[in-house]
């Protein structure tokens, strides 16, 4: 009897744009990806973007002579799902702080090692957020400092499965990872962490993970 070999499953291509990137800068992107058969890397020009439908993610280069967040709000203009990584060199976190609140879903120093930026573009990809531990850290202690400020008053009552969905999101777990943990689509992950949002009044996970852990929304582990 004749043995059938399965051939592995083939991973969705994650397309990626360079943009407003030197040749060269380019060429060496290319060569960190190469391992990677998934990544699919193109270059591409500011104006470019509003025409590459198939573009998820863009490497946003933090270069002199350019205001970085002048370049975000043109792209989040035209593309509002475009998932922005903000690459650069000895930004301070003051500035990836900033970056990250006006729509950034990662940032990532120049001199990044190649695993990192493959497990950076990884993690954006799959909806979280990717920033220096220091930063994150930051973020916590202001909010922590003034939370009012910035979350609505009050607590706010959430189902068993919000709270399951919750506990892992701040435990850095993807909506894949919680999808298959709780047994439920990963569509249905995503509409939870929706209507968490929604409930709490904050536009993206980092957020949320932060309001959890400040208003001891999970149990500590």
């Amino acid at each position: 009897m004749k043995s059938t070999a399965v051939a592995p499953a083939k991973k969705t291509p994650i397309r990626i744009a360079v943009v407003e990137s030197d040749p060269l800068r380019f060429v060496g992107f290319r060569a960190l990806f190469d391992s990677e058969p998934d990544f699919e890397l193109i270059s591409a020009s500011m104006s470019d973007i509003g025409t590459l439908a198939n573009v998820e993610l863009i490497l946003l280069g933090n270069r002199n002579g350019q205001n970085l967040f002048d370049l975000m709000a043109s792209l989040k203009a035209t593309r509002p799902d475009l998932r922005i990584i903000v690459t650069g060199s000895g930004m301070d976190e003051e500035t990836i702080l900033k970056a990250i609140a006006s729509g950034a879903k990662g940032y990532l120093d120049e001199a990044a090692s190649p695993t990192e930026f493959v497990q950076a573009i990884r993690v954006v990809n799959q909806g979280s957020v990717w920033a220096p531990r220091r930063v994150l850290s930051m973020f916590i202690e202001r909010v922590s400092a003034a939370p009012g400020r910035i979350f609505p008053a009050g607590r706010v009552s959430f189902t068993d499965r919000e709270k399951e969905v919750l506990e892992m999101l701040v435990a850095g777990r993807s909506n894949k990872e919680i999808g298959a943990a709780l047994g439920i689509e990963e569509r249905t992950v995503k509409a939870h962490v929706a209507k968490l949002m929604r409930k709490v009044g904050v536009q993206n996970r980092i957020a949320l993970s932060v309001h959890a852990i400040t208003h001891s929304l999970v149990s500590a582990k």
